[in-house]
């Protein structure tokens, strides 16, 4: 199974409205197009987006960017401030989907499913996209094929 873990691209700065609804900038939108580019020819079955406005934005952006077909899955549990292993317990039976989410999610879900609970968040940039593999989604064990950014 494979596993990618998208940040949103850059967005509006905080305090410009509520954080639910800040958008992606012009630069956002470019990262976002840049990365949508390293999945093209990947075995993607789902897209999975927290609700709010900038990650949707972003997984919108990716799913035109693909022509992927079936509609974007939007999700309570990829919000900034989800426990991680609450993400992984979602993940028990799906495979090669795409998770479109926030810091300090990302970086802590990304450390979590390599070593278990304890590590230093990966870091990763706006419209960064990390790819894990393994035979089953375990925790702790899953191999970071690599963090791309735009």
């Amino acid at each position: 199974m494979k596993l990618w873990v998208l940040r949103h691209g850059e967005a509006e700065p905080h305090g410009t409205r509520p954080d639910s609804e800040r958008a992606l900038t012009v630069k956002g939108r470019e990262e976002v197009l840049r990365t949508a580019a390293e999945l093209i020819g990947q075995p993607l079955t789902a897209i999975y987006s927290s609700p709010l406005l900038r990650a949707q934005e972003t997984a919108l952006l990716v799913r035109e960017a693909l022509g992927f077909e079936p509609e974007i899955r939007t999700v309570d549990w990829l919000t900034p401030d989800t426990d991680p292993d609450k993400v992984a317990e979602q993940l028990v039976s799906v495979s090669d989907v795409l998770l479109v989410s926030h810091n300090p999610l990302v970086g802590n879900l990304l450390s979590y499913l390599q070593h278990g609970a304890g590590h230093p968040p990966e870091k990763v940039s706006t419209a960064g996209l990390a790819e894990l593999e393994n035979n089953e989604l375990l925790i702790g064990s899953m191999k970071l094929n690599g963090i791309k950014h735009p």
